[in-house]
C-alpha cells in the first residue's frame, strides 16, 4: 500500500486530496501491467474499474456499425483512463487497449462507490476531478472534429 500511496501523491489528478482520502483510494488499489495489444476493457461492458496509466499508451477505440474500431485518442503517462464507473448505467463507451507494454494503477470501482457513499467528502473530491477530466476530453474530441469536419462551429454545449 505504502507503494501506491507514494505512486497517487506524486500523479496531478490526486493533487489536493486529503491524506486520509489517498489512502481510502490506495486500499482497493492494484497495480496492473497490460501487453502490446492487450484489452484493458471492451465497449458495452460493464464498467468495474478506472485505470492511472503510469507507463506505456493506450489507445480508446470505438466501433461503428459495419466498420472497424477507430482510435480517436491516445493516453500516456500520468493520464486517467475511464469514467463510465461513475455513473449509470456502468457500461464502457468505448474499448481501451494498450500499444505497448504498459503499466497502470487499477482501482476498483465497486470498493470506491462504497467509499464515497460513506465520506460524502471524498464523493465529491473525486466528482470535481472527473468533472474536470471529462470536460478536459470533451475540448479535446471536440478540437478533434473541428480539424476532421474543416473547422467549422462544432458546438458541443457546456
Amino acid at each position: 500500500m505504502n507503494e501506491l500511496l507514494a505512486i497517487l501523491r506524486d500523479q496531478a489528478f490526486f493533487e489536493g486530496l486529503r491524506e486520509e482520502h489517498l489512502r481510502l483510494v490506495a486500499a482497493d488499489a492494484a497495480l496492473r501491467t497490460f501487453r502490446t495489444d492487450e484489452t484493458l476493457f471492451r465497449e458495452h461492458e460493464e464498467a468495474r474499474a478506472f485505470y492511472l496509466v503510469r507507463t506505456g499508451r493506450v489507445a480508446l477505440e470505438s466501433r461503428l456499425p459495419g466498420r472497424r474500431s477507430e482510435i480517436f485518442m491516445t493516453l500516456g503517462q500520468g493520464e486517467v483512463l475511464g469514467w463510465s464507473w461513475l455513473m449509470p448505467p456502468y457500461r464502457w463507451h468505448y474499448s481501451a487497449r494498450a500499444l505497448e507494454e504498459t503499466h497502470t494503477v487499477h482501482f476498483d470501482a465497486l470498493a470506491l462507490h462504497a467509499c464515497m457513499d460513506k465520506d460524502p467528502v471524498l464523493g465529491y473530491a473525486l466528482y470535481q476531478r472527473f468533472a474536470a477530466l471529462i470536460v478536459q476530453r470533451l475540448q479535446a474530441a471536440r478540437l478533434q472534429a473541428m480539424d476532421i469536419y474543416g473547422g467549422g462551429d462544432v458546438g458541443l454545449g457546456g
